[in-house]
């Protein structure tokens, strides 16, 4: 049996940036004290939702270093350390390995992608090279590829490969993945309309956008879950679930940090090629942070 690298929530943070557009520590540290405050089990940085796509080296292994030691063991971290060229994939994951990094999230390779022949090599070397467990993201809407149910029961017995972050939008892959490897791997939720369904299935939590507004409400779904309560997660879920579809009503992390902005977070803009949100729908998204109580 494989011990998860957490249980319950993790923010996918989001990456601050100041009105020239670098790295906003401060900010950051403000957002992973509210983090920790609302009951989040882990930060997942330099993900998806942190732009890691237009951080260059530099700023990606400072910021990772930065919380890591920030964080200072209060909560896991989770360190974003994939790429397309399996070279560069293991240069990051050894970099946050040194900075002290408790898991290491390595998305698919994306654009070249591979086979499933591949991506079993890709993992399979980073694992061997690296001391830290790896959580495999498997996010095809992003990357063009997801690992499939026998490329997970392969990678399940390496002993570093600690589980799979599962953006699929399948609930039957993840019943399907849940039965082939059992507790050989963990799954978390990538998708934050899903993780009520993937917990009741055994899923171990999720890795979340909709925490960055609301911590509090993502780690007491995932309590509740946790519990056996799904009764209580449930009506959490449904209760949030147009909430949570605003935060996808243009592509990530656009609205959610529209949202944050308007919630008084400043946390500045986005890098292009993503962009503000079209007028229309930021008023949509206003609308339901009021509907929420999320702004006044």
């Amino acid at each position: 049996m494989k011990v998860p690298v957490f249980r319950g929530s993790s923010v996918a943070i989001v990456t601050p940036f100041d009105k020239e557009g670098k790295v906003n520590y401060a900010k950051f540290h403000e957002l992973v004290d509210k983090q920790i405050a609302g009951g989040t089990a882990a930060i997942t940085v330099c993900g998806t939702t942190g732009e890691s796509a237009t951080l260059d080296d530099e700023e990606h292994l400072a910021l990772i270093k930065d919380c890591i030691d920030y964080v200072a063991g209060r909560v896991k971290v989770i360190a974003g350390s994939g790429s397309n060229d399996t070279r560069h994939a293991l240069y990051l994951s050894k970099a946050c390995e040194e900075f002290g990094a408790d898991a290491l999230l390595v998305v698919t390779p994306y654009y070249n992608k591979t086979s499933q022949h591949g991506l079993v090599k890709h993992y399979e070397y980073l694992a061997d090279n690296v001391h830290t467990p790896i959580i495999v993201y498997s996010v095809p809407s992003r990357t063009g590829m997801s690992a499939s149910v026998d490329t997970l029961k392969a990678l399940s017995k390496h002993p570093m490969i600690n589980g799979v972050k599962d953006a699929n939008s399948n609930i039957g892959g993840v019943a399907a993945t849940l039965a082939a490897c059992g507790d050989e791997l963990n799954v978390w939720s990538g998708n934050d309309d899903e993780t009520v369904a993937m917990m009741a299935l055994g899923a171990q939590g999720v890795i979340s956008v909709w925490a960055n507004v609301d911590p509090r409400g993502v780690a007491d779904l995932t309590a509740a879950c946790l519990r056996g309560d799904f009764a209580s997660a449930a009506a959490m879920q449904l209760k949030a679930y147009s909430l949570i579809k605003s935060l996808f009503i243009e592509t990530n992390p656009m609205p959610v940090k529209a949202a944050m902005n308007m919630m008084g977070m400043e946390v500045g803009g986005v890098r292009g090629p993503l962009c503000e949100l079209l007028p229309e729908n930021e008023a949509k998204l206003r609308a339901k942070l009021l509907e929420y109580g999320l702004i006044k």
